[in-house]
């Protein structure tokens, strides 16, 4: 095996400068997609790759818990669609007053103008017979489900492909619409196609939501809050300053 700079490449060696430039470079473009999607169907050779990578995420146990549910229908969309309407408005309430102005203007959804909806699930019943992993931690199903989604997403990212995460939806809701047994947990709604472009900057930040807060400020040593590690956290700042890579969200 060679690896993209011709390197013959063994299973325990670092990758090559394209290939780790290749992966940071989808870390860091990734983005939340919303508003830029396109009008264009998604090559179902191009899905069966992106839920390819997401199968292959690591999974505590070798568990394996998640499902991939495909929604096309525009019809059903639609309906989510409502589920989100009616969940963004029963948030809002909660939202400090002073930012509700700004709150009303965000786009945070492409159900509907995307090519298709894709909800990653978590069966949490697949693994009762075999806890390896999960005796003193139980959510470790619905973590490695995460797993699988960020392996969606980062590989959606190298394809040009962009993915929204749809979380302002009632769980309960939208296990009735899409007839989800109980023991299954959707973790993930996400919107799925191809996009006009990826922003330079993640659209809450752009928008004035927040921003990202320092690396170094989160560095901590051998405690919580511990003091120390000066010279990994100044590494840090300086990469954050030559803004070695960019943000995303």
């Amino acid at each position: 095996m060679h690896d993209n700079d011709g390197n013959r490449m063994n299973s325990g060696e670092a990758f090559g400068m394209l290939g780790r430039e290749a992966v940071y470079r989808a870390i860091f473009t990734r983005r939340d997609i919303r508003s830029q999607f396109l009008p264009e169907p998604l090559d179902d050779e191009v899905l069966a790759r992106l839920l390819m990578a997401a199968h292959h995420a690591p999974s505590v146990g070798y568990m394996q818990p998640w499902n991939f549910i495909i929604i096309r229908d525009m019809a059903r969309r639609r309906q989510v669609r409502n589920l989100f309407l009616a969940a963004r408005q029963q948030e809002l309430p909660r939202i400090a007053e002073e930012r509700q102005a700004l709150y009303r203007t965000l786009k945070l959804e492409g159900i509907c103008e995307s090519a298709l909806n894709l909800v990653v699930t978590c069966d949490r019943q697949r693994s009762q017979n075999s806890p390896l992993g999960r005796s003193h931690n139980p959510q470790m199903d619905l973590y490695s489900t995460v797993c699988a989604v960020q392996n969606f997403w980062l590989a959606a990212r190298a394809e040009g492909i962009g993915v929204g995460w749809v979380s302002i939806l009632d769980r309960e809701a939208l296990k009735r619409l899409l007839d989800i047994p109980e023991h299954v947990e959707p973790v993930a709604y996400l919107c799925v196609g191809p996009v006009s472009a990826f922003a330079a900057q993640p659209e809450l930040e752009a928008k004035g939501w927040g921003k990202r807060l320092p690396l170094s400020d989160l560095i901590m040593s051998e405690t919580y809050a511990g003091a120390g590690e000066h010279s990994l956290k100044d590494i840090a700042d300086e990469m954050a300053e030559k803004r070695l890579f960019t943000g995303s969200s």
